[in-house]
C-alpha cells in the first residue's frame, strides 16, 4: 500500500509524527526511533533511499534532481554515503508536508497529488511541492496553509 494511502485509516498509522515520517521515507520504524534519534539521523544524513521513497509517492522526476542533483544522488548511491545535512533537511521538510497533507486529505492519493502539484494563490502562485522543496520556510508556509484549512480558516 502507498504510504500516503495509509492515511485513509488513521488507526493504522503510527502514533508519533517521527514514525509517520519514517514510514514516508521508508526508514526503520523501530521502537528506538524517537524524536532525538530522528533529529540525529537527519543531521547525520538520511539514506539516499529516502529520496527514492518520496519519488514513489509524488513522482520521481518531481523529487530527484530537486532535493539534490542527479549527480549527487548517483555518487551517494554508488559510494553508499548518506545525504548531506542540507539535503536531508529538505527531504525532512517534504516528509512533514506529506504527513500534513495525507492527514488533511484522509489518504486520498489523487487529491493529495492534485493539491501538491497545482499552483496555489495563497502560496504566491507556486505549487505546494515546489515551495516545500525550495526551503524550510517554504515547507512551513505550506504546513501553515494546510493547518489553517483544517482549522476551518478560509484559505
Amino acid at each position: 500500500m502507498n504510504a500516503l494511502a495509509a492515511y485513509a485509516d488513521p488507526a493504522g498509522l503510527p502514533a508519533t509524527a517521527t514514525h509517520r515520517f519514517a514510514r514516508l521515507l521508508n526508514l526503520d520504524e523501530s521502537e528506538h526511533l524517537d524524536e532525538i534519534a530522528f533529529a540525529h539521523m537527519v543531521s547525520d544524513g538520511l539514506p539516499v533511499s529516502s529520496v527514492a521513497a518520496l519519488g514513489e509517492l509524488v513522482g520521481r522526476a518531481r523529487i530527484e534532481g530537486r532535493v539534490a542533483s542527479e549527480a549527487t544522488l548517483h555518487r551517494c548511491r554508488k559510494s553508499g554515503r548518506a545525504l548531506s545535512r542540507s539535503h536531508s533537511e529538505r527531504v525532512y521538510g517534504v516528509a512533514r508536508v506529506l504527513d500534513a497533507v495525507g492527514t488533511a486529505f484522509h489518504g486520498d492519493v489523487q487529491r493529495i497529488r492534485d493539491f501538491l502539484l497545482r499552483p496555489h494563490p495563497l502560496l504566491g502562485g507556486e505549487s505546494p511541492l515546489d515551495l516545500a522543496l525550495a526551503s524550510a520556510p517554504g515547507a512551513d508556509a505550506v504546513l501553515n496553509l494546510v493547518w489553517r484549512a483544517e482549522a476551518g480558516v478560509a484559505v
